[in-house]
């Protein structure tokens, strides 16, 4: 208040919110450095949910990266509870067809219950990801909280999601009278992602992620028989590929795979 009765004093005539405005422009912004951390191949797995649509009729993706070669396994639901993490992580291993030894999440509740529960980094996980780790054989790591970008890959591929997958296809489904919904979504996903996403070069690698899957693969645990322990698992090569429907005519998609990123 002192100096604003001092700036007044030499003519100034506005309000002190007009003047922290004025002043914030000059103060000095240190951007949050930005530490890329790669893995090596087979090491470490990303995953996260991402809002496509909200409202009543949502659409939700689950979304998992490798570290090493930046492909990426999408499942699409209508929520983000733990039986579509879980069906999510176990499609994304199928895809893979192995399994890393980390994967990386949030600190979603359907993910840990309690942070540090018995000690510094020794968490309390939820029982289904829990089940699930000890089953496939990776190792579920939390990142800081509040530090969103310490998975920064599946954060980057899931912008690259909405812009060249799903506004074009939404937009070729409307045109036809359709609707972008789980079904559809789920449907084109496994084609767009093998003969676009994973054929693109990566900014980061320089490389097409198909051609580093090849080391990834290789350093990939093996995929687990499945057992009768009530979890749902996909079958061998059951990854949802694009298929012919009434509803959903492959006609409509066959044009969104000329979009290139």
């Amino acid at each position: 208040m002192v100096l604003l009765r001092e700036i007044r004093e030499r003519g100034y005539e506005g309000g002190l919110t007009q003047l922290k405005a004025y002043l914030a422009a000059f103060k000095r912004q240190e951007p949050e450095p930005e530490n890329r951390y790669e893995t090596a191949p087979g090491r470490q797995m990303q995953a996260d949910f991402t809002h496509i649509r909200r409202g009543r009729d949502p659409l939700i993706a689950f979304v998992a990266t490798l570290g090493y070669s930046r492909s990426s396994a999408v499942r699409f639901s209508d929520n983000e509870r733990s039986d579509a993490l879980c069906e999510g992580l176990c499609e994304a291993f199928y895809r893979f067809g192995g399994v890393p030894r980390e994967v990386l999440f949030d600190n979603a509740s359907t993910v840990v219950v309690e942070r540090d529960a018995y000690g510094e980094g020794h968490h309390r996980w939820h029982r289904r990801l829990l089940a699930l780790a000890e089953q496939f054989g990776f190792t579920p790591r939390l990142c800081r909280p509040y530090r969103a970008r310490t998975k920064g890959k599946v954060e980057r591929f899931n912008g690259y999601l909405k812009r060249s997958f799903c506004v074009p296809l939404a937009a070729s489904l409307k045109q036809a009278g359709l609707c972008l919904d789980v079904q559809a979504a789920n449907a084109y996903v496994g084609r767009w992602l093998s003969e676009v996403a994973d054929e693109r070069i990566h900014g980061t690698t320089g490389e097409r992620p198909a051609v580093r899957l090849v080391a990834d693969h290789a350093a990939l645990l093996p995929l687990p028989a499945p057992k009768a322990n009530g979890l749902i698992l996909p079958a061998r090569g059951a990854y949802p590929v694009p298929v012919e429907s009434l509803q959903h005519p492959l006609s409509v998609y066959n044009a969104l795979l000329e979009v290139r990123p």
